[in-house]
């Protein structure tokens, strides 16, 4: 696995490992050793989730006060504009923001720390999303940050388009 560090710290870029032919491809997508040898993390997973969004559909700016969620993201269908926010006010990149893309085609991987804010956007037609978490969902801590903040400034590749938002995203509060 390749690991690449991001600009916020702790937050990771991983790679598998894909051995592929003509007739196709195989990777772990998850192995805990191989994980904690590459990452020096060692965490515990206790949910998955799997999402389908369509084209513009963008989900986020979410987090929790408490129970964070550690969230390790990839994408099986489709393709994503995948975002982490430095909510830590103690953190040295409070505040900042980076984003990758994530496709079933580059089948990368984002580690999403404990106690950062988490988004994305699809630009695919569809996509289909799974994610890992550290800890298990608990609305009543739950937070959204408006994902068109000004302060945070977010270069989201909507190229003209608005986005899709639920509800509870439209809603989202200022940085």
């Amino acid at each position: 696995m390749k690991v690449t560090a991001t600009a916020i710290a702790d937050v990771l870029l991983l790679e598998p490992k894909v051995f592929g032919d003509e007739r196709g491809f195989f990777f772990e997508s998850f192995n805990t050793r191989v994980f904690e040898q590459a990452t020096g993390l060692n965490v515990t997973f206790v949910q998955d989730n799997h999402s389908k969004s369509a084209r513009h559909v963008l989900r986020g700016l979410h987090y929790q006060t408490q129970q964070a969620q550690g969230k390790l993201v990839r994408v099986v269908a489709g393709e994503v504009f995948d975002v982490v926010v430095d909510v830590r006010p103690e953190s040295p990149t409070y505040g900042k923001w980076v984003g990758e893309i994530l496709s079933a085609q580059n089948q990368r991987q984002m580690w999403v720390p404990p106690g950062l804010a988490h988004g994305f956007l699809v630009l695919s037609e569809n996509a289909e999303f799974l994610y890992k978490t550290t800890d298990y969902y608990a609305p009543q801590y739950e937070k959204c940050i408006a994902w068109n903040d000004a302060k945070l400034n977010i270069d989201w590749p909507l190229h003209g388009a608005s986005p899709s938002l639920s509800a509870k995203d439209a809603l989202g509060h200022a940085f």
